[in-house]
């Protein structure tokens, strides 16, 4: 298992673990093993790549899990983060107001079901926090609520905590926080 920054090759590998899973592909029964909801298109990819804000699990050339990770900047192109960002100067984390330039959005993640319950999740998560430590102390993410088995991954193996609850368009969603200094290994 190789984990690593991703670069342009890995698109393709991308896309179609992302297909596998987005909320819109997946029936209603299999939404309880987790899912992604936002689809990213090449564009999006090849800007995540090129500022460093991708990273992927590979096993025998195989893209079998993602992450992303950025700016606020970069995930403004979705209309949830310009209203999660109006909401950050009310938020705080371990007695710090939480702001643009003090953190940056974690997610979304994905990982194929065959290697789920594996590890891999923690250790794509702590490939991700190393790099985003060098610009970040906060990592921001949110999960909705109907994400059980994403919210006790994150919550449980990674110990990531809930620091708020919003709505948006109609869906619920945990806000929660962790500190780019801590490791998730044990």
């Amino acid at each position: 298992m190789i984990f690593r920054k991703a670069t342009n090759f890995d698109i393709a590998g991308v896309i179609e673990l992302q297909s596998t899973y987005l909320l819109a592909n997946i029936a209603e029964a299999e939404r309880e093993n987790g899912f992604v909801t936002t689809p990213f298109t090449i564009e999006q990819i090849e800007q995540a790549i090129a500022i460093d804000g991708l990273f992927i699990a590979e096993d025998e050339n195989k893209i079998v899990a993602y992450a992303f990770a950025a700016s606020w900047d970069y995930f403004s192109q979705w209309k949830i983060f310009p209203f999660m960002v109006r909401r950050l100067p009310s938020l705080e984390f371990t007695s710090e107001t939480i702001t643009t330039k003090n953190s940056f959005q974690y997610g979304p993640i994905c990982i194929d079901e065959n290697y789920r319950g594996s590890g891999l999740f923690q250790q794509l998560f702590e490939l991700m926090r190393i790099e985003m430590n060098k610009q970040y102390p906060i990592g921001i993410t949110f999960i909705n609520k109907i994400n059980k088995r994403s919210f006790e991954a994150h919550t449980k193996k990674l110990k990531i905590k809930v620091i708020d609850h919003f709505e948006f368009n109609e869906n619920h969603y945990y806000g929660l926080a962790f500190l780019t200094s801590e490791t998730v290994l044990e």
